[in-house]
């Protein structure tokens, strides 16, 4: 079994090995993984963060030991850069910029340098819903993890992500995850509220803020109203996502 971590800002994960094909997730600069399977120029990945899976390009990332991965998975101490931009400062004396929720490892083998802000261990539950609004107005992404482009899922996941925690990569995945709540009264800020489509199946997430507003990824990171009915867009007036359930994760 071979190891990687990403040294570039923000790495495309892709379904299939080609340049063409669809992004399904990213990797943002510090995240680890198990190399799965590795060809001339793509490698199959298993990020460590949430066990998602895809294609690299063998070019934009940077293989280490797997002794140096169980360190860096043991460890409980990963530094997750808090600003909207942060720099790294290569071996090379080059600035690298890097984008809110990138991993700075205590035991990093590039020998970069970091000094900007960041968030260290689990936060209070009451900064996520807080944190989250760093990405308001942030583009709808398929597969984006920043605030240069990002989706449902991936804002629930980066919220948590700066807050300590740990959230799968989907929204039907994330939807396993935690406590269902009877009533919609019961939520607090910082919990899930999950949609599903006409057939039942869980397709969109978002994090509950305080007086039944929901702030979600829809178009672009954005406030909405949310009942128990779902979502109330109040710009058309319209009901955008039915809900299914509320998850309190933390």
């Amino acid at each position: 079994m071979q190891y990687g971590i990403c040294h570039l800002s923000i790495v495309p994960v892709r379904s299939i090995a080609d340049d063409t094909s669809e992004m399904v997730s990213q990797l943002l600069y510090g995240e680890h993984f198990k190399v799965l399977e590795q060809r001339k120029k793509w490698s199959k990945i298993r990020n460590a963060f949430d066990n998602f899976e895809g294609w690299v390009n063998n070019q934009q990332f940077t293989l280490i030991t797997d002794d140096l991965f169980s360190e860096m998975e043991s460890t409980g101490s990963t530094k997750i850069a808090s600003e909207l931009i942060s720099f790294i400062e290569t071996e090379n004396n080059v600035l690298l910029p890097i984008v809110l929720g990138s991993c700075i490892q205590q035991n990093y083998p590039i020998h970069h340098k970091f000094d900007g802000a960041f968030t260290i261990g689990m936060q209070d539950k009451s900064q996520i819903a807080q944190r989250a609004l760093l990405y308001l107005n942030a583009p709808y992404l398929w597969g984006g993890k920043t605030t240069f482009g990002i989706d449902g899922p991936g804002f629930t996941q980066m919220a948590y992500k700066i807050n300590g925690y740990h959230l799968l990569r989907g929204a039907q995945q994330q939807s396993t995850q935690g406590e269902a709540l009877s009533f919609i009264e019961e939520s607090e800020p910082g919990d899930l509220a999950f949609f599903d489509n006409n057939d039942g199946v869980i397709d969109h997430v978002g994090i509950i803020m305080e007086n039944n507003y929901v702030i979600h990824s829809f178009g672009k990171v954005r406030i909405d109203r949310i009942d128990h009915t779902g979502v109330f867009n109040t710009d058309t007036n319209t009901y955008t996502h039915k809900l299914r359930v509320i998850k309190k994760i933390i």
